[in-house]
């Protein structure tokens, strides 16, 4: 197979060996031209041509030979033609090459010691000490080495080596090694990655690795905050004042969401908010995208159906689908055209993607930021008490991991039934102490069950510190009922409680638009944020510590493509949910709600079709 017809890494990297001939002897002029023949019908993808003309001026030529013969087991091995390849090498003399010659030929005789079953071989040729190395050839050592390392076994430091290759690729080449990286680490047993991730430091390259593989297997991992070093948006010098650096605006989105009963109230909410946001945006006066929404049934074959009609139609980034299932059904596609803003996150197992971006209002980030925040009150003992619901059952699992991997521990975890009213016994099975200075209690379940709980708790004598995840808040103030959360805090979006600068205000919102209040207002700042990453989803990946101030958090993303979010602390004060300080700059917003189109009841798009 000629490697110019292959995608991925391997062409990348063959790309970077380039002609190389010493200049030091003075070339005639039908060499000169014989030469430049012999290149221009390698870069026009002719290798066994070239080849064949490198070998004739090695024929010709006494103090090129070597490297025209270099140059020919290139061509060769770029046409797929290893034997071939393997015949030139045996007639180079290495002490005859210079510069980067000497390099190159190493990575071919590894590249067919590999070829010839030889691992032990490969790995001696890439990683002699004395070996310098030019940088651009770095990357094509690190594959040989890594791909040495995985045929003698040591999937760890195959992993590692390629691990290194990672902020050196870009687009689909860096997605197909970090399914590399991954399937090394899938070879080693859950017990192994989990010894190796406690042995390391919160900063080791590694541990992000190990906790996407984990993760994939179904395991709970601790996830710490992203760092949040530059927001996104700021102004390029001598720009227009409009575009800001790492705006990418696509022509044409395609908004993907499901019309079935079920889903109904969901895909509204997340509609109009991005159709806010979309509206929002023309202050600005930046480049905005056509939009056109497409309904799925609510099933996964619904939503692939609906994704390749929207390629079809020219759609230049599909936005969704909703579900998990259907993001799983569309991300696992044998071919994704059109990159993809999933609004939910894949199963488990499903590898990363350069064209896929995941994005959703997860459980896990809330109890895993649930913990940094008690950490970082001093807190270190826990008491978990949580529905046994399944977004609660996430949420607990979360918070265990990352308290137990910044040094805390979870002393005792119940789950209470849906519909249960008495919580007596099971508080009093737990042996929550009436006080303990380093002691919490972490909480997740629907209001109307921490109603019930929290008196019970205070009957009991205990007077812990309370915290929880948002479900515990309505999302609309109800001084009234809400008195019985009372000290009790927990981590939500923060557009609930205008505490993101720059976004419309909540109320104003909300006013106009139902599908913005209560507990759909959650949603409604989903989409709002949906649309907001969409022009920096590829700056926020590949530049560590860049976020999105965003309407449900500050929003980053890890290398995998998955949108994190760092969420806003609030606490019941007098009945009254209320933004605590430090948490999220404060600062009143100053953007006028959107205006909604005349008789829609919600921001008109560019164009719309199949509008559920």
């Amino acid at each position: 197979m000629r490697l110019t017809r292959a995608a991925g890494l391997g062409l990348l990297i063959s790309l970077a060996l380039t002609a190389c001939v010493p200049t030091a002897t003075q070339r005639s002029p039908a060499e000169t031209a014989a030469l430049h023949q012999a290149d221009t019908l390698r870069q026009q993808g002719n290798f066994d041509q070239a080849a064949q003309a490198y070998l004739t001026l090695a024929g010709n030529s006494t103090a090129h030979a070597d490297a025209y013969r270099l140059n020919a087991a290139e061509a060769y091995r770029q046409e797929g033609d290893l034997d071939k390849t393997a015949a030139v090498l045996a007639n180079i003399r290495r002490d005859r090459l210079s510069g980067d010659e000497p390099v190159r030929l190493d990575l071919l005789r590894a590249e067919i010691a590999l070829h010839h079953n030889d691992p032990r071989s490969a790995l001696n040729l890439t990683t002699q000490p004395s070996l310098r190395v030019p940088q651009d050839l770095q990357l094509r050592l690190l594959e040989m080495r890594a791909r040495a390392l995985d045929a003698i076994g040591d999937h760890w430091t195959a992993a590692r080596t390629r691990a290194q290759m990672d902020d050196s690729l870009s687009g689909l080449d860096r997605a197909q090694n970090q399914r590399e990286v991954l399937a090394q680490l899938g070879k080693l047993s859950v017990a192994e990655l989990q010894q190796r991730a406690r042995a390391m430091t919160p900063s080791d390259r590694m541990l992000p690795w190990i906790n996407e593989s984990l993760s994939q297997r179904g395991i709970t991992v601790a996830t710490p905050q992203p760092s949040l070093d530059q927001p996104v948006g700021t102004m390029m010098p001598g720009a227009d004042a409009n575009i800001r650096e790492g705006y990418q605006m696509p022509a044409r989105i395609a908004l993907l969401l499901p019309d079935s009963p079920e889903f109904a109230s969901a895909s509204t909410s997340v509609r109009e908010g991005f159709f806010a946001a979309y509206t929002d945006a023309s202050r600005t006066h930046a480049p905005r995208a056509e939009v056109r929404v497409y309904g799925s049934d609510g099933t996964a074959a619904g939503a692939v159906k609906a994704y390749r009609q929207a390629v079809s139609d020219g759609a230049e980034l599909v936005v969704g689908p909703l579900t998990r299932a259907a993001v799983t059904a569309v991300a696992t596609q044998a071919s994704l055209p059109v990159p993809v803003l999933a609004l939910n996150q894949a199963d488990d197992n499903t590898p990363p993607s350069a064209s896929v971006s995941e994005f959703g209002l997860l459980p896990e980030t809330e109890g895993a930021q649930a913990a940094d925040h008690l950490i970082e009150r001093g807190l270190h003992s826990a008491y978990v008490i949580v529905s046994a619901q399944d977004f609660a059952q996430r949420a607990a699992a979360a918070f265990k991991a990352e308290l137990v991997a910044r040094g805390g521990q979870v002393v005792t975890q119940a789950s209470l039934a849906v519909g249960a009213i008495n919580f007596t016994q099971t508080i009093a099975g737990m042996n929550i102490p009436a006080t303990q200075p380093d002691a919490a209690i972490f909480i997740s379940m629907r209001p109307e069950q921490a109603r019930l709980l929290l008196p019970q708790l205070r009957v009991a004598h205990i007077t812990l510190p309370v915290f929880g995840t948002s479900h515990i808040y309505g999302g609309t103030d109800d001084a009234g009922d809400d008195r019985d959360l009372e000290g009790v805090e927990f981590c939500d979006a923060p557009w609930l409680f205008d505490a993101q600068p720059g976004l419309p205000p909540h109320a104003g919102i909300a006013a106009l638009l139902p599908a913005a209040s209560g507990g759909a207002a959650r949603l409604f700042a989903f989409g709002m944020d949906a649309w907001n990453l969409v022009p920096y989803l590829g700056w926020l990946r590949d530049h560590p510590g860049s976020y999105l101030p965003g309407a449900t958090g500050q929003l980053a993303a890890d290398p995998f493509g998955h949108v994190r979010r760092v969420l806003v602390w609030a606490k019941f004060t007098d009945g009254v949910a209320r933004p605590l300080t430090g948490s999220l700059q404060l600062d009143a917003p100053s953007v006028a709600p959107p205006e909604p189109a005349p008789g829609s009841g919600l921001p008109a798009p560019a164009s719309s079709a199949g509008q559920p």
